[in-house]
């Protein structure tokens, strides 16, 4: 029997180990999970959970032996520890996170021992690659020319759900929420590179709509150049991959970012005995203006400007203690964070992509989207565990049915993969809607 090991049991495990378990009830594989906060115990017959801490060698090596692919959840800065090891043992290795340089160096060794390491195969990155790629290939196949192509996706709040004035809560790691978009974004835009430093990306925005659910927002994510070579849009003079927010979320953010509430260099020394305004204030000149007219100047706004709104919603105008040790601005704004844009128990949360196509065909120009909209079901089986767990658990399958055949370091770029795991998808209503204009 063909067995999978799977590290990490987070917020994206559920859907992925519901599929991998129905496998196992099947008697098609066997299922092990291993983490630091399980316990040692049988699910099932097929089904094992392990207790282990990544640190443990010993441990992760006799998991890693006795198993045919390693599916990692864990924090990315932890996948080089386990990729090192599947190679050592000669283990095919999965996850969703984006490829490191540390694995990435490890593909001509893995072509060598004939073993697949498949990144980037979740929501974005990993749906995002396969669906556009499809469409790409479509365009191709018609005779069409790519002249632009930018992707969009943003992991929301369902509308019923959809409550507070940033219209946004936290549906996937928190830090991540609290640092998106720091450093320099890269993209083409019009055949010239564009860079946008990370104190002006939330003013450059564009504006999206998905029809049946209304606008959007999107600022551009990362380093989208590097997919020119790998989505075959070299010739092509507009490449862009952003994230989606509700309309006022990004001059909202836009104002925590110019007052360095974002930043997470250094620590606050005495925010154990600081309030929420005190520490807004503490980003601001010496002032004996009102805090709200204060923030109105930064930004160019009247007192009552919606951004202002959305902070003081937040609490960071209050004189509430915030309680908290010493920590980076950034640690501090995602505690308080964490607790305001918290999923209650009865919220459901969305996940919105869509691609922009624009391509000519017969001498003439075309536009064309293709959209998703995932709605979770409820706190377990969210839309973002579905849409990062489902395509790692199909992959992981077709690999032990040698239906997928490749070696080296990959993302699922290939029709080898991205075909049979879309068509997959759509039997769980994952499903893009293409429209012409």
């Amino acid at each position: 029997m063909k067995k999978i090991l799977l590290f990490g049991s987070g917020r994206s495990a559920p859907v992925l180990i519901e599929y991998l378990s129905d496998l196992a009830r099947k008697n098609f594989l066997s299922l092990t999970i291993a983490d630091f906060s399980l316990s040692d115990a049988s699910l099932h017959e097929h089904i094992h959970t392990v207790a282990v801490h990544i640190d443990n060698e010993l441990s992760r090596h006799r998991l890693i032996q006795d198993t045919d692919v390693v599916i990692s959840l864990l924090p990315p800065s932890l996948h080089s520890i386990i990729a090192h090891d599947c190679l050592l043992y000669r283990k095919h290795f999965l996850t969703a996170s984006y490829i490191s340089p540390e694995i990435q160096q490890l593909d001509h060794a893995t072509r060598e021992q004939g073993l697949l390491f498949l990144m980037e195969c979740g929501l974005d990155p990993g749906i995002d690659h396969m669906s556009a790629m499809r469409e790409l290939e479509n365009i191709k196949a018609s005779g069409g020319t790519i002249t632009s192509f930018k992707s969009y996706t943003g992991g929301l709040v369902a509308p019923e759900s959809d409550d507070n004035p940033w219209n946004y809560k936290i549906t996937w790691n928190p830090r991540n929420v609290v640092l998106a978009g720091q450093g320099t974004v890269k993209y083409l835009e019009g055949g010239a590179y564009k860079y946008i430093p990370y104190h002006r990306l939330f003013t450059t925005i564009e504006k999206i709509r998905v029809e049946g659910y209304g606008n959007f927002e999107g600022y551009a994510n990362r380093d989208s150049l590097k997919y020119l070579h790998t989505y075959g849009l070299e010739n092509t003079s507009t490449l862009l991959r952003g994230t989606l927010r509700r309309p006022g979320y990004c001059d909202a953010w836009n104002l925590l970012v110019q007052l360095g509430i974002t930043d997470d260099s250094y620590i606050v020394e005495n925010s154990e005995t600081l309030t929420w305004k005190e520490f807004t204030l503490s980003f601001l000149p010496k002032s004996d203006k009102k805090i709200n007219l204060q923030l109105a100047a930064l930004i160019n706004q009247g007192p009552g400007a919606r951004e202002i709104a959305k902070l003081k919603w937040l609490g960071l105008l209050e004189d509430k203690k915030i309680g908290y040790p010493p920590a980076t601005p950034a640690q501090l704004l995602q505690k308080l964070l964490e607790e305001k844009w918290r999923l209650q128990p009865e919220d459901k949360d969305m996940i919105v992509m869509q691609h922009l196509f624009e391509y000519t065909l017969n001498g003439k120009s075309h536009k064309r989207t293709s959209s998703l909209v995932m709605l979770g079901d409820n706190q377990i089986n969210t839309a973002m565990a579905k849409t990062v767990g489902l395509p790692l658990a199909i992959a992981a399958r077709l690999i032990l049915e040698g239906k997928i055949n490749l070696t080296g370091v990959h993302i699922p770029v290939m029709k080898e993969i991205y075909l049979p795991v879309l068509e997959e998808l759509e039997k769980y209503d994952v499903r893009f809607i293409n429209a012409e204009f």
